[in-house]
């Protein structure tokens, strides 16, 4: 799935890195536990949080995520778009909760990490 049918399907706000819309995403894996986002191999994932801030960037730095949807109406400050500038990393911010963003991506045909 395309970035910006993720931010459409989450009423979302791209903010960071410019999209890539020859990008797809295929799994998902929400976590506010940046240790257990490290574990596994984030190709194509996108990471749901609510986790805002720099330790967030870093760790999708690190496990080469490209996409991070915020839930809960997190609003990441201009240090952490400075870093997803930096790193070619896209951040669409949604009102939603983190459970209600996982139903709506899994519904929509993405699918969970493991």
């Amino acid at each position: 799935m395309k970035i910006s049918e993720i931010a459409k399907l989450v009423d979302g706000v791209l903010v960071g890195a410019p999209v890539d819309e020859f990008y797809e995403v295929e799994k998902a894996f929400a976590s506010d536990l940046m240790s257990d986002v490290l574990r596994f191999n984030m190709d194509q994932t996108v990471l749901i949080t609510g986790l805002c801030n720099n330790q967030t960037m870093r760790t999708c730095e690190m496990a080469d995520i490209r996409v991070i949807l915020m839930g809960r109406d997190k609003q990441p400050d201009q240090d952490m778009i400075d870093l997803a500038v930096e790193n070619d990393i896209v951040i669409i911010k949604s009102k939603y909760s983190i459970f209600k963003l996982s139903g709506i991506l899994y519904g929509a045909g993405i699918q969970p990490l493991y």
